[in-house]
């Protein structure tokens, strides 16, 4: 293969006038961070909601979840992303639609709403998965003593619930930082986004994807860190954590 290597490429100046080229990429990801930040917000309040009114005892709410859930977690991405982006400014009313189009950074707002909406889903179904995962005398015993249906969920059945999930959670909010790299089809300038910008400057593609692949693997590895920290902080010695 006749390619030249050249790792002193992230030293040089960048065409855009913002430095060097890594300055390049520390910008994409800090647009990766913020994204990845706002979008697993959104999942996180969207989820729990739907999670909860999936368990209670309502079919109507039950059924709503459901549709939910079903409507956001097969739909690809990708084409929820176009969907927010390039259609529904054109099915609002035109002052809406024409406001949407000039809004700044629109790409980062769509980016936020699309990929929490579809990571709210993927949420939804693991608070379903840890609140009926408990005993029922945990919601009959909250019940008994006298506190409504919202007090026992939010004092004895979501901090249980949430201790369960909270591997499965990680992995969702480490598959919430990975999925922003998908909104540079809607013009998202992040970390993804700025590998390709190097590539195309440079030609040095291997450069470029490499250092983009390495940041990725350590923000996410920090972020299980955290994680794992956050797991043993709340554990309940002897519940749900096997010895």
């Amino acid at each position: 293969m006749n390619y030249t290597w050249n790792w002193g490429i992230f030293l040089e100046p960048s065409p855009e006038g913002i430095g060097t080229y890594f300055d390049m990429l520390l910008v994409g990801l800090k647009w990766t961070i913020t994204t990845g930040a706002c979008a697993w917000v959104w999942a996180l309040l969207f989820g729990s909601f739907i999670g909860v009114i999936r368990t209670l005892p309502n079919r109507w709410t039950v059924g709503f979840g459901n549709a939910y859930v079903e409507l956001f977690r097969n739909i690809p991405l990708l084409v929820q992303l176009f969907l927010w982006y390039f259609v529904l400014p054109e099915l609002v009313p035109a002052p809406i639609g024409l406001w949407l189009k000039q809004l700044p950074n629109a790409s980062f707002f769509t980016a936020v709403v699309g990929i929490g909406f579809f990571m709210s889903a993927r949420v939804a179904e693991q608070v379903r998965a840890g609140i009926i995962a408990l005993p029922r005398g945990q919601s009959m015993a909250g019940l008994a003593l006298g506190l409504t249906t919202a007090q026992t969920y939010r004092y004895v059945l979501l901090p249980m619930a949430f201790r369960i999930i909270l591997p499965p959670l990680t992995s969702e909010l480490l598959n919430t930082i990975k999925n922003t790299s998908v909104a540079l089809t809607i013009g998202l300038i992040e970390l993804t986004a700025r590998a390709r910008a190097i590539q195309e400057f440079s030609f040095q593609v291997f450069e470029a994807f490499t250092a983009a692949t390495v940041i990725y693997l350590l923000l996410n590895l920090l972020v299980t860190a955290a994680m794992r920290t956050l797991e043993r902080w709340v554990k309940i010695p002897g519940y749900g954590q096997g010895k």
